[in-house]
């Protein structure tokens, strides 16, 4: 072989492209070695910084019941539809920072979930006790991808005809959420078994069916009280509008926040590969069921807002604030470099990523 065949070979075996580390990998054994670059290039991160959690939950919040009160005052059809888009866009980055309620220390950011429940959640009518208690299930390790998991579905291992009516069914949770806290809620008082009932299927947002939320405990007890009742009176006073300001103001805010749930119910769809069929995981397997689509593209940021662009690098550090979420990805992604399992979970967009699990869906039609 002369000199010029062997370069020739060598440059031919660099182009081959890396295979990509996958969660079949990893079922058994953790990636060690990743684990300990996660731990070890995050020191610095990890504080809650209350001079970015507050404003961009004010604003956000701000900008987008400004929007539902131009889309329903204004006269011009254009007009409505240009701020009832911005509206849901606004009101779902706000809305999203129930996820890092779950996450960050309750003492962290004072008066923050007091002022998001009464600022965003009571009027959405998803106060954050819907969250607490439900999502870290999700990241247990024993429970992950199982049936316990209140937030997984092998969406992936489907049919085809189940991905259409996992988006389209959340055109229907405003108004669903309108009828558990308007209606059920206060019927429960008075009927327990149904009080009962609501709890366990009506109470969380979770996408499993089979999952039964257990009663509250301790002090969590009083938080789910008040975040209740508050979101009850206020669907009832929402209830009450349509008779004696019309329907009108009403259906515009719920079609605004059925946008806003489409749009979460798509973040959803691929946040995860969806490929688990009920075994427990590791860590790393995990990770790697896990989606991040982090930059150069900017879209994401508008799909997947809060840090939920690096899902799976939130499975790895579920405790770090959404604003060090960047940086800690582009410390592992620079020091753990192309091919590493690190580079496993990166992903390039939306419209790849629901690709991928239609034609697996596809794939098992055809099997």
């Amino acid at each position: 072989m002369t000199l010029h065949q062997t370069i020739d070979q060598s440059a031919a075996i660099a182009r081959q492209p890396v295979p990509r580390a996958t969660r079949a990998q990893f079922m058994v054994d953790d990636d060690k070695a990743m684990l300990r670059a996660a731990r070890d290039l995050t020191k610095g991160l990890g504080e809650a910084k209350p001079g970015i959690y507050w404003p961009d939950m004010l604003i956000s919040a701000g900008v987008g019941y400004a929007g539902i009160a131009v889309a329903i005052l204004s006269a011009s059809v254009g007009v409505k539809v240009a701020a009832g888009l911005v509206a849901a866009l606004a009101l779902y980055r706000a809305l999203m920072f129930i996820h890092e309620l779950t996450h960050i220390h309750r003492d962290a950011l004072p008066g923050f979930r007091t002022a998001w429940n009464l600022l965003v959640g009571i009027p959405m009518l998803t106060p954050s006790f819907m969250y607490e208690g439900v999502h870290v299930i999700h990241h247990k390790r024993t429970q992950y991808g199982t049936v316990e998991d209140p937030e997984y579905l092998p969406l992936a291992l489907m049919k085809p005809w189940s991905l259409p009516l996992f988006v389209i069914v959340a055109l229907l949770l405003p108004v669903a959420l309108l009828v558990r806290f308007g209606v059920l809620y206060p019927l429960g008082l008075v009927i327990p078994p149904l009080r009962k009932f609501t709890w366990e299927r009506f109470s969380s947002l979770s996408i499993n069916p089979e999952f039964r939320r257990k009663a509250p405990e301790g002090d969590f007890v009083g938080r789910v009280r008040w975040q209740e009742a508050g979101a009850s009176l206020w669907a009832v006073a929402l209830i009450a509008s349509a008779f004696v300001i019309g329907w009108k103001p009403l259906a515009t805010a719920l079609a605004i926040l059925s946008l806003a749930a489409v749009l979460n119910q798509l973040r959803t769809l691929v946040a995860h590969l969806w490929e688990n069929e009920g075994e427990p995981m590791t860590v790393t397997a995990q990770f790697l069921d896990s989606v991040n689509v982090p930059p150069p593209g900017v879209v994401a940021e508008i799909w997947a807002p809060v840090g939920l662009r690096y899902h799976a690098l939130h499975h790895l550090m579920p405790s770090m604030p959404y604003h060090d979420l960047p940086e800690a990805h582009r410390r592992l992604a620079r020091e753990l470099g192309t091919g590493s399992t690190y580079e496993g979970a990166n992903h390039p967009g939306l419209l790849v990523l629901v690709g991928r699990i239609a034609r697996s869906t596809m794939g098992r039609k055809a099997a």
